[in-house]
């Protein structure tokens, strides 16, 4: 089935079950065909907009228009997963689908799962009778723990397996190799094998917390009109997590807390969140092209994850260390524009919603990688500069920011049938080196570069500040206030 050109990582012996057919599903659609061997005749595509039926059968696969909603999902989707003998794959890269259930269902009938966010059912994102604490991805992502210590083991289950989250967690222990190396710190083990050396081997090297540092400068060969929102990836999702509270993982060195953070009750304890929308709040963060950069505070499973899976905790259970984590985004210009509109008009999206498609854009690039900083030389970044231009070059139907996230599920895909008991899985658990070996050729430049760069840079200038001089590194000094 896979194109002879691309490696063959392995077949799918069972159907594969497509949820969701936007920007990514019709980028990841090639990138499956290249890179595993499976039966054309029983791969299928559940989405509910009929103007992608005509892209998924003139390639040869049946197209099922349906939502997948909490009372159907059982009836719609068992039939689909278990045509025929073999093992299948579900591949959930849709909106508004339980991601939990939809685990639970996959387990109990022995097919593998991935997905690129822990998404909740229909109406979660805008529910204005629950409380910001149980809107965050931290609840979310809670209820996906709990699943996993009561449900041990069994079929794989990959959560939250695009580029952030995702991707950007294999970055994050490349970036301590390379960091630790760069020090010259003597270690038993450059690259540990257990959660627990990870977390030692982030504190010996003293890093004080990482940012999810993006920026994306693709641009549209038209400008953007008004009352419309631009995006180069789903413009429904970034609104919706755009709109959570903004949340971070909230790291040991931290002296100072925001008057609206609040804490989480119950639960792993790696974060807080404000009482504010993410893409409403702005912070000081760093990437190679652009130098200092402002980015929002979007909320993102990874920023929970990374700090939780990098705790170092003594006998007793307290945390001895815990790195800040947080992601810092700068979208395309046409998004950030698209915000100030939206958010200036009370937060009512704009009627018109637009994922810009690659023959649609211009030039620009996605640099996405993770800024470890606060270490004996300052902060390192590491991730991935990929520009448009490479990414027609690599695969169809996709830009560059969604080629990240496409090769990223392709990477958890090829891990998860190389793994197929390891049970629920967040991707900070998974084997970064393989992961990474199958999704650097999609990448562009892998680049480490070290900056001496700090929050305090040019501060506090010309107006007085409320800064921390003795540590550039707190979060006091990298949120806007």
């Amino acid at each position: 089935m896979a194109d002879t050109a691309f490696p063959v990582y392995g077949e799918i012996t069972g159907p594969i079950v497509m949820i969701g057919f936007g920007s990514i599903g019709r980028g990841a659609l090639p990138l499956i065909e290249r890179h595993f061997r499976f039966d054309r005749a029983r791969l299928v595509v559940v989405d509910p907009r009929p103007e992608n039926r005509a892209f998924v059968e003139e390639r040869g696969y049946r197209f099922f228009e349906a939502h997948v909603t909490r009372d159907n999902y059982r009836e719609l989707l068992t039939p689909l997963l278990t045509e025929g003998e073999g093992q299948g794959f579900c591949v959930n890269l849709s909106v508004d689908t339980g991601s939990l259930d939809l685990m639970r269902l996959t387990r109990e009938l022995g097919v593998l799962y991935i997905d690129t966010v822990v998404e909740p059912w229909l109406g979660f994102y805008f529910d204005d009778e629950a409380d910001n604490a149980s809107r965050t991805n931290y609840a979310l992502r809670e209820t996906v723990l709990r699943e996993k210590r009561d449900n041990p083991g069994g079929v794989t289950a990959v959560s939250c397996c695009g580029a952030n989250p995702g991707m950007v967690s294999w970055f994050v222990k490349q970036a301590l190799v390379d960091l630790v190396a760069g020090l010259g710190l003597a270690v038993d083990e450059p690259a540990p094998h257990d959660r627990e050396g990870w977390a030692r081997l982030m504190q010996a090297a003293g890093v004080k917390g990482v940012h999810v540092a993006e920026r994306d400068t693709q641009r549209a060969k038209l400008p953007k009109p008004l009352d419309t929102f631009w995006n180069t990836w789903s413009v429904e999702g970034f609104i919706a997590e755009g709109l959570q509270p903004a949340e971070l993982g909230w790291g040991t060195h931290e002296t100072w807390v925001p008057a609206n953070a609040r804490h989480h009750r119950q639960g792993c304890g790696a974060a807080i969140f404000l009482e504010q929308p993410g893409a409403n709040t702005r912070v000081r963060t760093w990437c190679p092209t652009p130098g200092p950069q402002y980015g929002f505070l979007v909320t993102h499973n990874e920023a929970i994850s990374i700090a939780d899976f990098f705790t170092v905790r003594g006998e007793d259970g307290a945390v001895l260390y815990r790195p800040t984590c947080h992601y810092a985004y700068h979208p395309c210009n046409d998004a950030v524009l698209s915000l100030h509109e939206m958010f200036g008009a009370a937060g009512r999206a704009q009627p018109e919603q637009h994922v810009l498609e690659e023959d649609e854009l211009i030039d620009g690039a996605d640099e996405l990688g993770v800024l470890l900083y606060g270490h004996g030389r300052n902060a390192y970044w590491y991730g991935s500069q990929l520009s448009l231009e490479a990414a027609r070059r690599l695969a169809p139907f996709q830009n560059a920011t969604g080629l990240q996230v496409t090769s990223a599920v392709v990477a958890g895909m090829v891990w998860a049938l190389e793994n197929p008991e390891a049970g629920i899985v967040d991707t900070d658990w998974m084997d970064h080196r393989r992961c990474l070996e199958v999704q650097a050729p999609y990448l562009g430049p892998l680049r480490g570069v070290y900056t001496d760069w700090t929050p305090l840079e040019g501060r506090p200038g010309l107006f007085a500040e409320d800064i921390d001089t003795d540590d550039p590194w707190q979060f006091r000094n990298i949120l806007v206030r």
